[in-house]
């Protein structure tokens, strides 16, 4: 069915708060369909968007925050994701594991390079006809800035090597001279880190809890998830750092996949709320962070915007918070946007302008928000109501 035209011809272009209300309402189809002890949470970024999408320290209190407070012992998460650090990943991970002894990874477009470790760390990936994970060599950014695969890296190195032994080392020497050891033991401990936690979180929860690999002896187990691991990062193999793995390939690497088009109630929803999260960055959020009953947004122009209370679907947003980092000097100034009046908890932040002009608290610089503004009563279907200060 191709739900993005039923989207378009409805109501919900331009309108946040149906727009809103929609995605949660799907959001709460596949809850009840993968069952309501299990709670939900979404993670996801507009991989299109020139901004901070990747998985980074930023998130991390974010994320945190949107954990549902429930009794749970089950979490689907539903990730949308470039990639990003293993290391924040590795943090997610281990603290989702706090609360959850199960854990859901549903993909319905990408989640790549970090974002497959994340998958890596779940009892269960879901994906379906559209969706990919992605190899995860680590990547790179030297001192000049210049963004490289660190399993390319290495055997290029290794190439250039055993060249220069027999026949170019004249060519090669200069190359050679410019490669620092720490660059070398960069991209070797990137390798390795990724590869360990893949191990790692394999054996201690993928193949502990699934059917077909429950009865493996912890050698196999090990053995299996060392295989599995080393290809995923076996740049030689894949050739792009980019290239797409979907359904037949992770299951070719002996990876159990729940195809969740199979189950067509399952396929509906999920790929509804997909929709709806493509249709949610056609504004400026570039990042959400959602459960069924909260959500957090980031935004471009401005660094980050949070919804200043936590709404049911249907219910009347007041204000939100927008972060404004100077241009100059990088000072942060909260700044609450007011739709219909100023809750209490943020008495404390700085009113919208209502000329549009802000000045810098530290060094007075000027910065006109007539863009921002815009922005934001766009995406949100709503006009700042400055009776209301």
């Amino acid at each position: 069915m191709d739900y993005y035209t039923e989207y378009l011809n409805s109501n919900l272009v331009g309108n946040m708060d149906l727009l809103n209300a929609e995605r949660k309402k799907q959001l709460m189809r596949i809850q009840c369909i993968r069952g309501m002890d299990r709670d939900i949470m979404v993670y996801a970024s507009d991989l299109s968007k020139d901004a901070p999408i990747t998985i980074n320290y930023d998130d991390k209190l974010a994320f945190y925050d949107q954990i549902p407070k429930t009794n749970c012992k089950s979490i689907d998460i539903i990730l949308e994701t470039p990639g990003g650090f293993a290391e924040v990943v590795e943090d997610l991970i281990r603290n989702l594991r706090k609360k959850y002894t199960n854990i859901g990874v549903i993909v319905p477009g990408y989640a790549k390079s970090a974002g497959t470790i994340f998958a890596m760390g779940a009892d269960e990936i879901l994906m379906g006809d559209t969706s990919a994970l992605g190899p995860i060599d680590a990547q790179i950014i030297n001192q000049n800035g210049k963004n490289y695969s660190a399993g390319a890296f290495l055997e290029g190195l290794e190439n250039v090597k055993r060249e220069s032994k027999e026949r170019l080392e004249e060519i090669y020497k200069p190359i050679l001279q410019n490669i620092s050891p720490g660059e070398i033991e960069q991209c070797k401990n990137c390798q390795e880190f990724a590869q360990k936690l893949v191990k790692e979180w394999l054996v201690k929860y993928r193949f502990s809890n699934n059917t077909n690999d429950k009865d493996l002896t912890l050698e196999e187990k090990q053995n299996l998830a060392e295989e599995i691991a080393k290809e995923l990062a076996n740049n030689h193999r894949w050739k792009t750092h980019g290239k797409s793995l979907n359904i037949e390939d992770l299951r070719n690497l002996k990876l159990e996949i729940t195809d969740f088009s199979e189950n067509e109630e399952l396929n509906d929803a999920i790929m509804r709320y997909y929709t709806l999260m493509r249709m949610t960055f056609s504004g400026p959020i570039y990042k959400y962070f959602e459960t069924i009953d909260t959500q957090i947004y980031k935004v471009l122009p401005t660094n980050e915007i949070r919804q200043s209370q936590n709404p049911q679907p249907n219910q009347e947003i007041k204000n939100v918070l927008v972060d404004v980092e100077c241009s100059n000097c990088k000072c942060n100034h909260k700044i609450v946007i007011p739709f219909d009046g100023i809750l209490e908890e943020n008495k404390n932040c700085i009113p919208y302008p209502k000329n549009n002009i802000l000045f810098c608290s530290n060094c007075h610089n000027k910065m006109d928000l007539t863009a921002l503004k815009n922005d934001i009563e766009k995406q949100f279907g709503k006009k700042i109501n400055f009776e209301k200060y």
